[in-house]
């Protein structure tokens, strides 16, 4: 019986061993740094948000931390229920911060916790989104990069590119809070210029090529916003715009290599970088959120498309190089 005990006891002790042993494993790397466990939520795939985020991995590992930083990707398909969904499993994991790419999945992470911190990216107006109320002074688990533009320069851009244009159609989603509040800016100014507009809505993917065509005849040239819902159907909002020769002026980078004529944007892989930055700031130098205002890009650059300026009789020559 003595014998027994003693062997059942080894084996205990051997178990809680292998359990630490375990454990140890899955919170540190072979150099025995501590392991951060991220969970990335990224509202859908489309190149913008998809060069966001390959950016935010990219500058992790250029960073050195590369093993020390482990990053949980998830889709959230544009569905707010799929994206409450990760954020609970994100929880329940226990991870030690948030990055949460576009508004919509942001107010999904927001809306789950008020401890694990969140660092957005692209959100382009975080007081209308309701995520903070001070931009400089962060006070609660949220921070990040935005994405906010300067729309007084695209239509710079494009009365030197299109002089000829006298009114745009406006299309986006009314349903993203980050599009409206594009919009509100781009109708402020088109408004004081005196420039015409007509708006088209979409609700979803599959409204936008409809809503395209109901522009068709009715104005000079579109603009399309930071829209998720159009930035996922954008190819085939250009191939309409080509083929009736009509410029479209986007927001962002990304959306003229899909075929818009030309911005005055956000580059996305710096906002990628910057909130990789904001990561390790937070949890490898130990800052809190309240030590990282949001961050608002200051630098924006001429993007032009070239094959789809010959296609509508565009000279963009100056911005080619």
């Amino acid at each position: 019986m003595k014998k027994l005990f003693c062997l059942l006891t080894a084996f205990m002790l051997l178990a809680t061993l292998t359990a630490c042993n375990s454990e140890t494993k899955q919170t540190t790397n072979p150099n025995d740094e501590k392991v951060y466990n991220v969970g990335l939520l990224q509202l859908v795939e489309h190149p913008s948000l998809d060069e966001i985020r390959t950016a935010i991995v990219d500058e992790i590992a250029a960073k050195g931390y590369g093993d020390v930083i482990k990053i949980d990707y998830e889709n959230g398909q544009n569905e707010t229920s799929t994206m409450n969904t990760i954020v609970q499993k994100f929880i329940a994991d226990k991870v030690d911060a948030i990055i949460s790419i576009a508004t919509l999945s942001t107010q999904s992470a927001a809306a789950a916790t008020s401890e694990i911190p969140i660092i957005f990216s692209a959100v382009t107006d975080p007081v209308a989104a309701g995520l903070v109320s001070d931009l400089q002074n962060p006070d609660g688990n949220i921070s990040g990069v935005s994405d906010y533009i300067d729309v007084g320069a695209i239509f710079a851009l494009a009365e030197e590119l299109t002089p000829e244009v006298q009114s745009y159609g406006l299309l986006y989603n009314t349903s993203e809070v980050n599009s409206v509040s594009v919009i509100n800016d781009v109708k402020e100014y088109l408004d004081a210029k005196g420039i015409a507009y007509q708006e088209a809505f979409v609700t979803n993917i599959g409204e936008v090529t409809t809503a395209a065509q109901s522009l068709i005849g009715k104005v000079d040239a579109w603009f399309v916003p930071i829209d998720n819902t159009v930035a996922a159907a954008m190819s085939n909002v250009a191939e309409i715009a080509n083929a009736n020769q009509i410029p479209v002026y986007v927001a962002a980078d990304s959306l003229v290599h899909d075929g818009g004529l030309a911005t005055v944007g956000v580059n996305y892989t710096q906002l990628g970088k910057q909130t990789a930055d904001m990561l390790i700031r937070v949890l490898i130098d130990g800052e809190s959120i309240a030590d990282n205002p949001v961050e608002v890009m200051e630098e924006y650059s001429v993007t032009v498309n070239p094959e789809t300026a010959a296609a509508i009789g565009v000279d963009v020559s100056k911005y080619i190089q």
